[in-house]
């Protein structure tokens, strides 16, 4: 498939490093120093140019394109970009909006602005935060197979009952399955052998409720109850986070320092306390007691600002904090200070994109560890490498890195085991390691 996209920002290098082993990739982008940077760092043809100009279109191939992504930082030039290549073409195409108002009037009449998927920035991130939030302990979460099968990411502190463990002696759990184990820069698939250490990342999968069971026990998470939410910020994350809270039945707080915005937010939020006042100001958190605050989402508009009030939370003793980052060179020193989740906007748009350039072989797609591993689904037919015999023997055919995490078959979950055999028509939702992710989607 040839794509061509537009906007080489931390989004449009994310999607470009994804396709570029499997697609012919086209990037434009007005700065030139970026260009030259892409030519030499990625196999991507890289243009210097105007996105929103048939010219430039036109020497990027746009006739011949079978997808064209839009993904600048303007919501506005993202639409023109896909206007402009209806003009001249059926390339199906994608943009990137930040703002919600422009997804609701996409919704209403589909392939307005010339757009045939529209991706929103902001709202994919507060679903992001709502998902963390409601899992005690994790560090990324998602759902598969019509929500019959849960991912989840887990931080090993020290004083988890299953630090030192082996997998063998931490399986205890019924339809849970350790996937992998991020230590460090190193990615190591999970086998019984393998020993959780204090500070590895674990990732595991199966059903909602053994996560949630492996969360409370294993994590050591002071709460599982999620009452008292505090989001600090009303920016559109900050709206659109409390909206989420809200439509699931919670009643959260937000702070604003703005009174226009907080009275605007007040206004439209009617299940969330909105208070008007600094974030920083201590004598204001200790009247409203924040610090009794089972989660603080910190949602300002500066990474500073953010890491400021998280630790801040972080002191007068809130049990978690979840900030939101746009700079994602952040995300490490963020969780080395004490975060405990850092969300980057950026990443969560980059991976609703690329989900839906795998539509030929994934359902469903999802980015771990800055794009070291993804959790796929997909629906398994007749040509299909994972048929035959029985999942130990078909596993070993596959390049290492690859783990069978649940299946779903008629609507009914099944733990993968190895004597498991898949069936044609199975939804499998695989492990995989990105090194040798393009390689497995052929086999699959």
């Amino acid at each position: 498939m040839r794509v061509i996209v537009v906007g080489a920002g931390e989004v449009g290098r994310a999607i470009a490093t994804n396709l570029e082993q499997s697609h012919d990739v086209v990037v434009i982008d007005r700065n030139e120093e970026t260009v030259e940077e892409l030519t030499y760092s990625l196999d991507v043809l890289a243009l210097r140019g105007d996105g929103t100009e048939l010219e430039t279109l036109r020497e990027a191939g746009v006739e011949q394109t079978d997808l064209v992504i839009a993904c600048t930082d303007s919501d506005e030039t993202n639409l023109v970009v896909c206007g402009s290549v209806k003009t001249v073409t059926d390339a199906f195409t994608i943009a990137r909006v930040r703002r919600r108002t422009l997804l609701e009037t996409w919704e209403g009449a589909q392939s307005a602005f010339g757009v045939d998927f529209m991706v929103c920035t902001d709202l994919l991130t507060a679903q992001a935060i709502f998902r963390i939030c409601g899992l005690p302990a994790a560090q990324d979460v998602d759902m598969f197979a019509g929500g019959l099968v849960r991912m989840a990411e887990f931080h090993i502190r020290p004083e988890s009952p299953v630090a030192n463990e082996s997998i063998q002696e931490a399986d205890r759990y019924d339809s849970l399955t350790f996937a992998g184990i991020f230590r460090d820069d190193e990615l190591i698939v999970a086998t019984g052998e393998t020993v959780i250490q204090p500070d590895d990342r674990l990732v595991v999968i199966g059903s909602p409720d053994s996560v949630a069971e492996f969360a409370a026990d294993a994590t050591t998470a002071p709460d599982d109850d999620l009452d008292e939410i505090v989001i600090i910020g009303g920016s559109e994350i900050g709206y659109q986070a409390a909206l989420e809270f809200e439509s699931h039945g919670y009643s959260p707080r937000l702070i604003e320092q703005d009174p226009d915005r907080a009275r605007e937010l007040a206004e439209a939020l009617p299940d969330t306390l909105v208070l008007e006042s600094d974030a920083t100001d201590l004598e204001f958190l200790a009247r409203e007691h924040v610090d009794e605050a089972d989660v603080i989402v910190a949602a300002l508009d500066s990474d500073e600002k953010n890491l400021l009030v998280s630790l801040l939370g972080r002191r007068l003793g809130v049990d978690r904090t979840i900030a939101v980052i746009e700079n994602l060179e952040y995300a490490d020193l963020f969780q080395r200070v004490g975060i405990d989740v850092a969300v980057n906007p950026r990443e969560e748009t980059a991976e609703e994109i690329v989900r839906f350039t795998r539509t030929r072989r994934a359902e469903k797609v999802v980015m771990l560890e800055h794009d070291r591993a993804e959790v796929i689904e997909f629906e398994v037919d007749a040509d299909s490498a994972l048929l035959g015999d029985s999942i130990e023997e078909v596993v070993a055919e596959l390049p290492d890195g690859v783990v069978v995490g649940a299946i779903s078959r008629g609507g009914k979950r099944i733990t993968p085991r190895g004597t498991t055999v898949v069936q044609p028509g199975d939804h499998v939702v695989l492990f995989v390691d990105a090194r040798v992710l393009e390689e497995v989607l052929e086999a699959i």
